[in-house]
């Protein structure tokens, strides 16, 4: 039966599973005791179809229309197998009475063939249901499309056609093709445990013999009509006298007495127990008996040999005997003592009479399966314990799926005081004590561990060995999880984990308790630490899975490690798009920043990655170095053109000056590199500013020799004093106001932001709205204002590195 179970199908229930099992457990309780109220209110499992609904004109085979439609189809192949035979060995063309019900018969199965192109299937590799048209009809054309085809033709009409030619008419055997509808109707039935599986198989081997008999007795009549009439007489039908009856002229006797004749003929002759009425006569008949002969040996082994097996094979009593018996021969030889031998005969004979140990029953039911069977079962006893108040139905459901149901006997000792433990129990039913042993040698009983209790925890929590003698009083039910799942299930939920060990300390009112809760408070810390670290290993190596169920469970993506870089930090480093979206979507602080005053952002930028950066800028990230004139200085000094172009892009004054209050335009100058000085002026960098010393970037380039170089820098000052008009706004350090201005409202949503543009700030505030105009490309806009949308009339009013937005009058 475990074979017709694992293939059940999903609309089966469960609920008489484990209403048998219930009954069972019931009437062993009586046997043991009727003190023990272990009985179990009704439940009701069910699950969800296989297919919620297929797309397109797709036929579910699950469907309630098509499931009649098949009990219908089965009427007709019923019908069609067993009138075939007789069709055959009895009619000669069918009478006109049969003609249209033959030919309503055909046209059934015709449409049967017409569906079967859109019936969605199974595939017996992979277990998926199959929904695509053409894979459904290559199927079925491979299959048995040709021969329903033929098994449709009007066979009666073409033989009637030919002339009535005795060849067409052996065609009509292909029409027994439909036996193939029986044998599935009974596959069916087998694996439906609904039906009592006893009565399938003896109905089944039932049908088979009548079948096999029936056939043959229509062939033996059909060896007897194909000779001529004068050598009827020669045949064993019609040489047979029945008493004072004879057969000789056999065709003109009723119908049903020929084929109750030629039935009883046929039977006799598989049972091997004629009588010798009945014989064959001619040559033809005794090849045919001894094929028919040799052929019902093997159907007698096969109908024997099943029906010995549904008798015999798997009796539940001779599997105990068994089973006893070889732990007779195990203690024996290992010379065990009697309370151990008394406790293993004790549970072989409660689960022969009880039946109770799911795992034998379950096992070959997937996975998924036996999850919801366990929540269903033991979710309601798990989440009473007072060991998980307070914790997340995600934590109840992991514990519930790892449990094993386990019974114990009274006077059984579960666990010893002083042992390492590694099981953690639930009492679902029955009562049991704690015991503790004193130095002395003496019991004495601590408490009474009734239902919705747990036992166990303390030792696995806290690495400690057993406090405490556990012993069944009464007969338990007990829910067993053992300590790897356990510790693995709370490293997951880590707050949940936290709440268990506090309900924990409150729950255990002994001193034993109260002195380990400095062990207890220890381990809570050792968990967070462990967490923030896991999270930052998740984000390091692109672990978005397990950084997903580690923040899940209560970890904060904001925590830094000894460096004070957090996840967001080592996620933008390393160019981990997925995991940004993540953090950000978490709400983690975009600027936050580490102990060398680095940002996500500035990581992002650093080590190349644009994408994590354009994300961040979304966000509202800003680079925000604390000493960015260092910085540019020192990468303009190594020749890192791709990093300055990123830095700069993203917002950084390229006019940064570093303790010397060198600009990177100083730097480049006056080490004579051409391509990063162009790249500083077009980013637009001062040639005014002076260092320490008074000296400007066109004074370094002039020292350093390269009149190429020398030129540049003439010329963007010949264009920056242009630019302005006249030197009046340099001031004596060479200082320029500048500002950046954005094509948007400052309370646009972040979708409709536009990168800026940044600029010196001329004379006037209409050329300043020209420039920013024309830059943009915004020929509409005609408004400069603030942050706080306060529209700006003058130049004067604009601070130095201020952000303006350009505007249109509507907005």
């Amino acid at each position: 039966m475990n074979d017709a179970e694992q293939e059940m199908k999903d609309e089966y229930e469960v609920e008489e599973l484990r209403d048998r099992i219930a009954s069972s457990r019931g009437s062993r309780f009586n046997l043991i005791t009727n003190e023990f109220g272990l009985r179990r209110a009704g439940r009701r499992i069910s699950t969800e179809t296989v297919l919620n609904g297929i797309k397109g004109f797709v036929i579910n085979p699950d469907n309630r229309l098509y499931h009649i439609w098949s009990q219908f189809i089965l009427i007709w192949a019923v019908y069609s197998s067993f009138f075939t035979p007789i069709e055959f060995g009895f009619f000669r063309g069918l009478p006109k009475d049969l003609v249209f019900l033959d030919i309503a018969g055909q046209i059934a199965f015709l449409f049967d063939i017409v569906i079967q192109f859109f019936v969605a299937y199974r595939d017996s590799q992979t277990y998926l249901m199959v929904t695509k048209r053409t894979p459904i009809a290559l199927r079925y054309l491979k299959s048995g499309f040709f021969i329903d085809i033929l098994a449709c033709l009007p066979w009666d009409a073409i033989y009637r056609a030919t002339g009535r030619k005795e060849e067409v008419r052996y065609l009509l055997w292909i029409r027994l093709c439909r036996v193939r509808k029986m044998i599935q109707f009974f596959q069916k039935m087998e694996k439906d445990i609904r039906i009592n599986y006893l009565f399938t198989r003896i109905v089944k081997l039932i049908a088979v013999e009548l079948y096999c008999t029936h056939t043959a007795a229509c062939i033996f009549y059909y060896l007897a009509t194909t000779l001529p009439a004068s050598h009827e007489g020669y045949t064993w039908i019609g040489s047979l006298k029945m008493g004072d009856f004879s057969y000789s002229n056999f065709r003109e006797i009723d119908l049903g007495k020929r084929y109750l004749t030629s039935l009883y003929f046929a039977i006799v002759t598989m049972a091997t127990v004629g009588y010798g009425e009945i014989h064959a006569v001619n040559i033809r008949e005794m090849i045919f008996v001894m094929i028919y002969v040799s052929f019902d040996m093997i159907l007698g082994a096969y109908l024997i040999g099943n029906m010995t097996a549904l008798i015999v094979k798997g009796s539940k009593t001779e599997r105990f005997r068994d089973k006893m018996t070889d732990l007779t021969k195990y203690m024996n030889r290992n010379k065990l003592g009697k309370d151990i031998r008394e406790q293993i005969k004790g549970h072989v004979r409660l689960q022969y009479e009880s039946s109770y140990t799911e795992a034998a029953v379950l096992q070959d039911i997937p996975v998924s399966i036996r999850a919801k069977i366990s929540q269903r079962l033991y979710k309601s006893y798990v989440e009473k314990v007072s060991l998980f108040k307070g914790c997340s139905e995600e934590l109840i459901n992991q514990i519930v799926t790892k449990v094993h149901e386990e019974f114990f006997l009274p006077g059984e000792v579960i666990m010893e005081q002083g042992n390492v433990v590694d099981q953690v129990y639930f009492v679902c039913h029955g009562v049991l004590e704690e015991i503790g042993i004193g130095e002395d040698g003496m019991e004495e009983t601590v408490s009474r561990l009734e239902p919705h209790s747990s036992f166990g925890e303390l030792s696995i929590l806290c690495n400690i060995t057993q406090p405490y003698t556990v012993r069944v009083c009464e007969l338990c039910r007990l829910l067993r999880l053992d300590k790897q799942s356990f510790t693995s299930i709370l490293d997951i939920f880590f707050f949940d984990g936290r709440k268990i060990l506090n309900n924990l300390l409150e729950g255990k009112e002994s001193n034993r308790a109260k002195q380990i809760e400095s062990d207890i408070t220890y381990h809570i810390g050792k968990q967070e630490a462990d967490l923030s670290l896991k999270i930052n290993s998740a984000s390091y190596y692109g672990d978005l899975y397990q950084l997903k169920s580690l923040i899940r469970s209560g970890g904060d993506p904001n925590k830094t490690d000894y460096d004070g870089r957090s996840p967001l930090h080592l996620a933008a480093s390393k160019g981990y798009e997925d995991i940004t979206l993540f953090l950000i979507h978490e709400g983690v602080d975009v600027n936050i920043k580490d102990k060398f005053g680095s940002t996500p952002l500035f990581e992002a930028i650093k080590n190349g990655h644009d994408k994590i950066a354009s994300l961040l800028l979304k966000e509202g990230a800003s680079i925000n170095i604390d000493d960015a004139g260092n910085l540019l200085c020192a990468a303009v000094a190594r020749g890192d053109s791709d990093f300055v172009k990123r830095v700069l892009s993203n917002g950084i004054d390229p006019n940064s000056k570093d303790y010397d209050h060198r600009t990177p335009l100083h730097v480049a100058a006056a080490d004579g590199l051409y391509v990063m000085t162009k790249l500083l002026l077009e980013a637009g960098a001062s040639v005014f500013l002076k260092d320490r010393w008074g000296h400007t970037p066109l004074d370094d380039g002039r020292k350093c020799g390269n009149r190429n170089l020398v030129k540049l820098l003439e010329d963007a000052k010949s264009a920056e004093l242009a630019e302005m008009g006249d030197s009046s706004q340099i001031e004596d350090d060479g200082f320029r106001r500048k500002c950046t201005v954005f094509p948007f409202h400052p309370w646009d949503p972040k979708e409709k932001r536009k990168k800026g543009i940044m600029l010196w700030v001329p004379h006037t505030i209409e050329e300043l709205i020209k420039i920013a105009a024309e830059k943009l490309k915004c020929p509409d806009c005609s408004c400069i204002v603030s942050e706080d949308v306060g529209e700006i009339l003058d130049v004067n009013m604009i601070s130095d590195g201020q952000k303006l937005y350009l505007v249109g009058q509507t907005d």
